[in-house]
Parts: structure tokens; sequence; C-alpha cells
């Protein structure tokens, strides 16, 4: 490990100590986000599964739906009662934090109904097709949320885990051998200091 680049006097040593102390600190600070981050995104890697699961289950059965629309029903009948929609739908952004990181808070926003045609002429399937779609909308909402949050979380972690690994293997090992260097350094010259004084002592008294 390198040595940092210092005169190796008293007043350094004490600087470095100081350092160093301060460096220790922000590791355990780090390391404990880098742990509590992992946690988070263990969790939200869990909970992508399950809710990738959940809407492909929902999209399967909304798609059966609709085939069994289109056969009790000709195309241009569909085309035409869903032409004229009174729903609209978008997507509200906010952001909320876990351990400081910001983190978007998606929210589907749903105004009006999709009730838009005659019930006469349309089959009875279309409404249970629509509201499972309205449905499976909200899931994707809701999975897209979490894939962005894991997104987040990874660059984060990596980013953390950076700064950990520079602390723990470059940054504290040379504070540390540094120390030892001008500790060693200022032994030898008190002992430089010592030997030259006796000398001078006996010079003295002879």
């Amino acid at each position: 490990m390198a040595i940092l680049k210092v005169n190796p006097n008293r007043m350094e040593l004490l600087k470095l100590k100081k350092r160093t102390e301060i460096a220790r600190r922000g590791y355990k600070l780090l390391k404990d986000k880098l742990d509590e981050l992992m946690k988070h995104f263990l969790a939200i890697v869990r909970k992508i599964a399950d809710l990738r699961e959940k809407v492909e289950q929902e999209l399967v059965e909304t798609y059966r739906l609709f085939a069994l629309v289109r056969t009790e029903s000709s195309k241009g009948v569909i085309e035409e009662a869903l032409s004229y929609p009174r729903m609209e739908i978008g997507v509200d952004i906010e952001k909320n934090f876990i351990l400081n990181v910001a983190i978007p808070q998606l929210t589907l926003s749903i105004k009006g109904t999709f009730d838009c045609y005659s019930l006469t002429t349309t089959p009875s399937l279309l409404d249970d097709a629509l509201f499972l779609l309205k449905r499976v909308l909200s899931f994707l909402i809701e999975l897209a949320q979490v894939e962005k949050t894991a997104e987040v979380l990874a660059r984060e972690i990596e980013k953390t885990r950076r700064r950990v690994n520079a602390l723990e293997y470059i940054l504290i090992p040379s504070l540390e051998e540094t120390i030892n260097f001008i500790t060693m350094k200022l032994d030898e010259i008190d002992r430089e200091s010592r030997t030259r004084l006796m000398k001078i002592k006996e010079m003295v008294s002879e």
C-alpha cells in the first residue's frame, strides 16, 4: 500500500490520526447504509417477481376475454363501441426517499368510465374485459415503479460499495501505513537525538 506524501513530523502525525478516525467512522456509516440498501433491494426484487407473475396472469386472462368478445361480436361493432372513450388515464409522478435516495412514486390517475358504448349491441363480456384491463393497468404501473426503484437502488448500491471498498482497501490502509512510517521515523529521530546528547554529555564530562 502506498504511503502518503507528507512531512514526517508530529503535527502531520496528529492530523493523520484524526483523518484515520474520521475515515473509519465514514466507513462504518457507509457499510451500514450498504447493508440497509441491500435489504431494501432484495425485498424489491422479490416483489418484482411476484408482480410480474400476477401481471402475466392478468394479461393472459384479459386477452382471453377480448378474444371471446371478438367471437360474440363483429370487428366493426367492437371498434365503433370503443372509438369514443370517456375515460382519461394518466400517471402522477412524485418522489419518495429510501435512505436519502430519491425514488419515483408512480400513481395511476383515472377519470371517467369506460362504459361509452351501447349495452344492447355489445356483448357483456366486453365489460368484464375492460374492467380487467383497467386492473392490469394498475398492476403495470406498480410493476414499473418497483422496477425503477430496483434500478435506482442498484446504482446507489454500486456507488456506495465503491466508496466502502475505497475506504477499506485503499484510504484507511494508506493512512495507517503512513502513520506507522511517521511513528518509526520520529522514533528514529528521537534515538539519534538521545545518542547525540549522550555523546555530548560524555565529551563534557571528560
